[in-house]
């Protein structure tokens, strides 16, 4: 083990200086002396502490059941189901928010058909809309990761479990409840930073003053009052309240310990039991309102662009070959660094740890503030329009990185508690355990890191929009920019556009990783 930990260690530490640098660096270019907080910044700390606890929580909890659901039961186009799951968490926010107003707002579908009945309506604005949304965009990502260590659990636990007759309720306590206590506190802490780094969702459906989060908080005093001090004070203080909960987390969470398989999970073989009766319309009632609730806003959304889509000008799909160069650039990028780092941390590296934190802190920081703090480090010595694609490639697989380390992390502990004790006994270091131990049995989570990031690039806004001339316009910005000039159809269209692509990245890339792990 500690021959493996110094193998791996030189690498994973530049990398970790240099996220830990990318994300520094700018926030510390935009801190003058003797920034303090004013009376207003404690409620939007405590508003965004509340929201996203309340929004992660809901995620994690109800990706549970559903996670579960799809673990144990087998039925037509299960595959496909998977997928969609994905969608909605690779959706641009702005996108998401208005398919969520059509189905949820004061005149959408939801609404109306209450009127109909005669029944009292509902407002999504506030803290209700805001945690909903939330749901809605990380519902997903959390049954994903869950579903993963439900997966990763060797197919002859459960059928051993068969053979001695174990009821529902001990299989549950002794082998996976165990698999939760592993993924779920890492599952709630990635939902929880992603809700305090949301402020499109704060800007359209917080309902005032009383529901701005700090993330808008940082995004006003940039656009709107130009005092970079007080945004770059905000940033450390959400920098600070991420970095607490990662500690905190790190407390919880306890290795599951199921001991090495034959190396055929549930994803190839199913032998997770499937009770029959109550527990067979429980799972598939949680199957039916998870899609129901997540396809909805999607199919409002491509309602409106779909017929347009045809007609988008040649400028559009220019900006959309970049915007797909820069994704595949940016999830091979943050793979590639959250696979060093977790393989790393796993090994039991010293200062693994700090690894974990490294992986992390670009969900502390806002996109916002790294653009704005690269804008000012970079104006003295370049044109920032020259940086921009660049500079949002490397930024967007930096705030990609925290999905991806965690959707790699749990697998490498485990390939090395079951399996590094032999790899260091047969001398297999290096590339040579790369290539036959660690690559192999992390084809799945990598697959799905990699569609996850590029996907999540795909659709960013943040970032771009400060240094982007006319030659280095993306699909998100155009899509602003439509919208800006009420130009509506050709938006919805461009929109459309742009969830067919961030879709297609993370189908294809997931298809891959399940196919190289089934091989």
């Amino acid at each position: 083990m500690a021959s493996r930990a110094g193998a791996i260690r030189p690498g994973a530490t530049v990398l970790a200086l240099a996220v830990a640098g990318l994300i520094l660096a700018p926030t510390l270019a935009l801190v003058p002396a003797g920034v303090a907080l004013a009376p207003g910044d404690w409620g939007a700390l405590r508003f965004s502490l509340l929201q996203a606890a309340l929004s992660a929580l809901a995620s994690g909890l109800l990706a549970v059941p559903l996670a579960r659901a799809l673990a144990r039961r087998r039925f037509p186009l299960r595959g496909l189901v998977l997928t969609l799951l994905g969608a909605p968490f690779l959706m641009p926010v702005v996108v998401a928010v208005i398919g969520l107003l059509t189905v949820w707002g004061r005149s959408g579908w939801l609404n109306a058909g209450l009127a109909a009945l005669g029944l009292p309506g509902f407002t999504i604005y506030g803290l209700q809309g805001v945690v909903l949304a939330h749901v809605f965009l990380n519902l997903p990502l959390a049954t994903r990761m869950l579903l993963l260590g439900w997966q990763s659990v060797p197919a002859e636990r459960f059928r051993l479990a068969q053979t001695l007759g174990l009821p529902p309720r001990a299989l549950f306590r002794h082998l996976e409840l165990p698999l939760l206590v592993e993924h779920l506190p890492g599952t709630i802490l990635t939902v929880f930073l992603i809700c305090l780094n949301s402020f499109v969702i704060g800007l359209t459906m917080g309902g005032g003053p009383r529901a701005t989060m700090l993330e808008l908080a940082i995004y006003q005093a940039i656009r709107f009052d130009f005092d970079l001090g007080h945004a770059a004070t905000l940033a450390l203080l959400q920098f600070a309240t991420c970095a607490t909960a990662v500690a905190l987390t790190a407390r919880l969470a306890r290795p599951a310990a199921l001991g090495a398989g034959l190396g055929a999970g549930l994803g190839r073989l199913s032998g997770i039991p499937a009770p029959a009766g109550w527990r067979r319309a429980l799972d598939a009632s949680a199957i039916a309102l998870a899609l129901a609730f997540l396809i909805l806003p999607i199919a409002a959304v491509l309602a409106a662009g779909l017929p347009g889509l045809t007609t988008l000008p040649a400028t559009v799909w220019a900006s959309a070959l970049r915007s797909l160069l820069l994704a595949l650039g940016a999830g091979a990028l943050a793979t590639l660094t959250a696979t060093t780092l977790a393989l790393a941390a796993a090994a039991q590296a010293p200062f693994a740890r700090a690894f974990d934190l490294a992986a992390t802190m670009p969900l502390a920081a806002s996109s916002l503030v790294i653009g704005t703090g690269a804008f000012l480090i970079l104006r003295p010595w370049v044109a920032p329009e020259t940086a921009a694609l660049p500079v949002t490639l490397i930024a967007n697989a930096a705030l990609a990185l925290p999905f991806a380390f965690r959707l790699i992390l749990p697998h490498a502990r485990q390939i090395q508690a079951d399996y590094g004790r032999l790899a260091a006994a047969l001398g297999l270091t290096g590339r040579a355990r790369l290539r036959w131990l660690d690559l192999p049995r992390l084809a799945r989570p990598l697959g799905l890191s990699i569609g996850l990031a590029s996907a999540l690039a795909m659709g960013d806004l943040g970032v771009i929009a400060l240094f982007a001339g006319d030659r280095s316009t993306t699909l998100p910005l155009m899509v602003q920019r439509l919208a800006g000039a009420y130009r509506m159809d050709q938006a919805a269209a461009a929109s459309v556009l742009l969830i067919l692509l961030s879709f297609a990245l993370y189908a294809g890339f997931d298809a891959w990783g399940r196919a190289r792990a089934a091989a």
